[in-house]
């Protein structure tokens, strides 16, 4: 890397380790201290004073990180009030994937371990403003990261969790001391998500565009409801719908037959240039048994292996009741849309893609706005290529995910300028997504610290805007402009519009 990528990967040390595959951060923790992330953003704007890359796009393209960093951590300092940042410093499950021989890997995780002392010491100096909210939303993620830690980690175990411990004290106690609001503010939200994504937001013009979409998906979710069961009202069918899934031990097994089946529709629509490699339908690590349903791509900056999709199964010790809620996330009806957006069209087939980029910009610098966009985008297109088109309960799951992903849009607007609380969050995601209670109000809780999980509908809205642009070019097709979007990436949003307006051979638009 040049001084300035490297800049800029120096205050992302988890998410280029796993998500680039830079394993030259393995072991390493990154400093987010006050006075760390002082002394990081100097060394950011000294690189930044540097050459920029050839290329137009990826000059554009690390100026927008660049610029995001400095707005998260200058202006609104959010690594004393968000302590996501500072668990994922600490998170071990990386070293699970096969991208180097275990020995290897059992030595970085154990010098990823001996740090975690020294990562907590610092996360427990700059995490002096977080709100209670906040705090309880991530009380289960914290307690969950000890897992992680083996008996055969003998004493180098032991201090990491005496650490650890601390770290949960701290949480613990903002839960019951802290703010009891979590909002940014509105100036705050917009510089947050303008900045990640090189554009200027105007939330209140986000927010009605927002409703817009939840009335048109509530209008999908009525007709694809009355094609699987006339005259029955959605509120009255989905339960039953959702009720029908596979038992806990065949929970893997489906999704695995689910995810050869989107693979085989995507490539034989040619929806995207590669859909190559394997991908392995597998548990997640302990420390990760809170996801439903996860994407750990093989990463650009590894050698070729299996993309892993994490299904959890309820636990076997959980009450009847919660395994049932649980299980339903596994209908029949929502698990295909789920798995779109995860495999293909999806995030397993966008990191194959990411893999034969060669510019250091956009294989390492992801834009989390485009990455969940593409995928959320991805569940309609299939709908409108006719996957499962003789089964409608896969437009109602679409309908469904989407209505969640655009109640979070709106919640996060809510939650953030201060119009909503956690209690009214949790009713929007029950009266305008259908979930029960307890889903609802995980959702809601999540919007207190991840202010941006609006980013799905938002990264969806951008794609359909561009996609109605391209539609007016001479030539185009589906598959040419998803070939042409995608060889940029996973790029800030804001920068989409340039990808029409500028010659460019699209990336592997041919072979599979």
């Amino acid at each position: 890397m040049d001084a300035r990528l490297r800049a800029v990967c120096d205050l992302l040390v988890p998410t280029v380790r796993e998500e680039a595959g830079r394993h030259e951060y393995d072991g390493a923790v990154q400093d987010l201290s006050p006075d760390g992330v002082r002394a990081a953003l100097a060394r950011l704007d000294a690189a930044a004073a540097g050459p920029a890359p050839d290329d137009p796009h990826d000059a554009a393209h690390l100026a927008v990180f660049e610029e995001a960093l400095r707005v998260r951590h200058r202006r609104l300092e959010l690594h004393r009030r968000d302590p996501y940042p500072h668990l994922a410093n600490l998170e071990l499950a990386c070293y699970e994937r096969p991208y180097a021989p275990a020995e290897q890997r059992a030595a970085a995780r154990r010098r990823h371990l001996a740090r975690w002392p020294d990562a907590i010491d610092a996360a427990l100096e700059s995490l002096d403003a977080v709100t209670a909210p906040v705090a309880r939303a991530l009380l289960g993620t914290a307690r969950g990261l000890a897992a992680d830690v083996r008996p055969d980690d003998g004493d180098l175990g032991e201090r990491a969790l005496r650490a650890h411990a601390a770290l949960v004290a701290h949480l613990e106690h903002a839960a019951l001391h802290g703010p009891p609001r979590a909002a940014l503010g509105g100036p705050a939200l917009a510089a947050l998500m303008g900045s990640a994504e090189g554009v200027t937001v105007d939330l209140g013009r986000l927010a009605e565009r927002a409703d817009a979409e939840r009335r048109r998906l509530t209008e999908l979710l009525r007709d694809a409801c009355a094609r699987v069961e006339p005259g029955t009202a959605p509120a009255a069918l989905l339960p039953r719908l959702f009720a029908d899934h596979p038992e806990p031990g065949a929970v893997l097994a489906e999704a695995r037959s689910l995810a050869r089946e989107s693979i085989a529709f995507t490539r034989e629509r040619h929806l995207v240039p590669y859909v190559d490699g394997e991908c392995e339908v597998v548990l997640p690590p302990p420390s990760r048994r809170w996801v439903t349903a996860m994407m750990v791509w093989n990463p650009p900056g590894e050698p070729d292996a299996p993309s892993r999709y994490l299904v959890t199964p309820p636990d076997p010790g959980w009450e009847p009741a919660r395994a049932e809620e649980w299980l339903t996330r596994y209908s029949r009806t929502t698990l295909p849309a789920i798995t779109v957006h995860e495999v293909a069209p999806g995030h397993f087939a966008h990191g194959r893609t990411l893999r034969r980029l060669t510019s250091p910009v956009r294989r390492t610098l992801h834009s989390l706005t485009f990455m969940e966009g593409w995928a959320h985008y991805a569940e309609e297109v299939c709908l409108e290529e006719g996957f499962r088109s003789g089964d409608p309960r896969f437009a109602v799951g679409v309908a469904v995910e989407a209505l969640v992903r655009v109640t979070r849009l709106a919640c996060a607007i809510g939650l953030h300028t201060g119009a909503m609380d956690v209690e009214e969050a949790t009713a929007r995601f029950m009266s305008d997504a259908h979930l029960a209670r307890e889903a609802a109000a995980a959702e809601a809780r999540r919007g207190t610290f991840d202010a941006t999980y609006g980013r799905y509908t938002w990264g969806k809205f951008a794609l359909l805007d561009l996609r109605e642009r391209a539609r007016r070019e001479p030539g185009s097709t589906l598959p040419a402009f998803h070939a042409t979007v995608l060889a940029l990436g996973c790029p800030p949003i804001g920068l989409l519009d340039r990808v029409l307006d500028t010659p460019r051979r699209p990336a592997g638009t041919r072979g599979h």
